[in-house]
C-alpha cells in the first residue's frame, strides 16, 4: 500500500505521472554525470467531468477515458513499470500539528499523530490513510506535516495505474512536489518564502521556512472571495501570528497551465499579488532542478505542467523534504 507523503521504496522512479481534472501528464528524468535531465515528458487532455478530485467521493468518473490517457503518456515516456504519482491536494487535508514531547516509540506517535487530527477528519478515523513528516522543531516543541486521506481514494487513483500497467510505488500531493522542485534548485531559499499553486479546481497557498511548511491552506476555485483576497489574508496572518519578518521569494506555480479560471488576465493576477504582498513574484522555473532537452521547449503552461513532476523524481536530492 503506497502512503502519502511518506512512502519510499528502494529508489525514486525515472518517471513520474500526475492525474489532474483536464489533464494527465508525465515526464522522465535521466542523469547525465551530476545533472539530472527532463529526457521526455508527455501531457493527455481529458474532459474535466472525467475526474473531480474529492476527499469524500469517488473521483473518477469516466474510467476508461482516464486510463486511455493513462496509458498513452507511459507510452510516450517509456512504459515504465513503476512510477511516481502526483495527486490533486484536495484528495487529502493537511494538517501541521506540535508535539511538546514525542514519544520515543514510533507507534506511540502514530497512536498520537491519529488521534489529534481524528476530529478534522470527515470520516471515520479507521477509513483513513494518516502520513506524517517532521516539521519544523523549536524550543516549544516538534511540528509534524501530516495528511490525512480517504483510504478508499488513494486506492483509486492506484488502480487506475495499475489499469494502465504501471505499478504507483510513490503518492504524494501536487504542491509538496512543487515546493520539492524550488528546493531541488540551486538557489533553494533559505529564508521564508510563499508559494501560491494554482490548479483547475483549487488552488493551495504554502509558507516555508527554509524547507519546512510553517503554513498550508487550499482553497476551492469556485469559494467565496478571490484569490488574490485569500492571498493577502494569509500574509497577514504570517506576519500578526506567525511572528514573520517578511517573504524572501514569492512563487507562482501552476497559473499558466491552469489559466487561473475566474481571475482574469495572469499577468494581471500576478500584478495585484506584487501589489499587495508588495514584493516580486516569480513563476516557478523546475529547470533550476532539472534541465531540459534541446528539443523540449520551455513555455510557461510546460513549466507549470513539469514542476510537481520534477519535484517528485528529486525527492531524494539534496535539502529536498519528502513532504
Amino acid at each position: 500500500m503506497s502512503r502519502l507523503t511518506s512512502l519510499r521504496e528502494a529508489s525514486t522512479p525515472s518517471v513520474a505521472v500526475e492525474i489532474a481534472t483536464g489533464r494527465v501528464s508525465a515526464a522522465s528524468l535521466e542523469w547525465h554525470g551530476q545533472q539530472p535531465v527532463i529526457a521526455a515528458h508527455a501531457t493527455e487532455t481529458i474532459p474535466d467531468a472525467a475526474l473531480v478530485p474529492s476527499l469524500t467521493a469517488t473521483n473518477t468518473h469516466d474510467r476508461a477515458t482516464v486510463v486511455a490517457a493513462l496509458g498513452r503518456v507511459l507510452e510516450r515516456t517509456g512504459r515504465p513499470k513503476r512510477i511516481g504519482l502526483v495527486v490533486p491536494d484536495v484528495v487529502a487535508k493537511v494538517s501541521l500539528v506540535k508535539f511538546e514531547k514525542v514519544p520515543p516509540r514510533q507507534k506511540d506517535l502514530d497512536q498520537l499523530v491519529r488521534w489529534q487530527v481524528r476530529k478534522a477528519a470527515p470520516f471515520p478515523i479507521e477509513e483513513a490513510q494518516v502520513t506524517y513528516v517532521p516539521g519544523l522543531s523549536a524550543g516549544d516543541g516538534q511540528e509534524f506535516i501530516v495528511s490525512l486521506a480517504r483510504r478508499s481514494v488513494i486506492e483509486e487513483y492506484e488502480q487506475l495505474c495499475a489499469e494502465a500497467g504501471a505499478h504507483a510505488g510513490i503518492v504524494d500531493l501536487a504542491t509538496f512536489n512543487v515546493v520539492n522542485a524550488v528546493l531541488a534548485s540551486a538557489k533553494a531559499p533559505e529564508a521564508d518564502w510563499l508559494l501560491v499553486n494554482v490548479a483547475a479546481d483549487y488552488a493551495s497557498i504554502a509558507i516555508l521556512r527554509g524547507p519546512y511548511p510553517i503554513f498550508f491552506r487550499n482553497r476551492i476555485a469556485d469559494a467565496d472571495g478571490t484569490l488574490a483576497d485569500l492571498v493577502h489574508q494569509t500574509a497577514m496572518y504570517y506576519e500578526d501570528r506567525l511572528k514573520g519578518a517578511g517573504f524572501a521569494r514569492v512563487v507562482l506555480a501552476g497559473a499558466s497551465s491552469a489559466g487561473v479560471r475566474h481571475e482574469g488576465d495572469i499577468d494581471e493576477f500576478r500584478r495585484n499579488l506584487q501589489e499587495r504582498l508588495a514584493t516580486a513574484v516569480e513563476t516557478v522555473d523546475p529547470r533550476g532542478a532539472a534541465a531540459l532537452t534541446d528539443r523540449i521547449t520551455a513555455a510557461p503552461p510546460l513549466l507549470d505542467t513539469l514542476a510537481p513532476l520534477v519535484g517528485l523524481l528529486l525527492r531524494d536530492q539534496g535539502d529536498v523534504v519528502n513532504v
